[in-house]
């Protein structure tokens, strides 16, 4: 198991709750305003549980404002999304499962923050 840290981004932040062989546990946090890209995995299924604030969340063709205790599924392969349109900070716990979480394994396909 890796050590546990967090990383600012453009839209906010994440902090690595449990990085293990299995699965790998973050808390997201999404500012004001700001959106993640619209990306995909190959190796990785997510799960999103909201536990703050609301977000308008894109899967697939599918998009919905989710708000605390809601959960969405993202499998492999899937675009998705999340944009917090509220005035204060929006948060989801997310669960990845597969067989390979890194940060590379991200296929960007709109990015507000012209990452590659």
């Amino acid at each position: 198991m890796n050590e546990h840290h967090s990383e600012t981004r453009p839209w906010g932040k994440f902090e690595v709750l449990l990085d293990h062989p299995a699965c790998k546990v973050k808390r997201i946090t999404v500012n004001p305003g700001h959106r993640l890209s619209l990306q995909s995995h190959q190796k990785r299924n997510e799960h999103w549980i909201v536990s703050e604030g609301t977000l308008r969340i894109t899967v697939g063709k599918t998009v919905a404002d989710h708000a605390v205790d809601t959960h969405v599924y993202i499998p492999a392969g899937t675009k998705h999304r999340m944009e917090n349109c509220g005035s204060e900070p929006a948060a989801i716990i997310e669960v990845q499962t597969g067989e390979y979480f890194g940060e590379d394994d991200i296929v960007r396909y709109e990015d507000d923050y012209e990452r590659i």
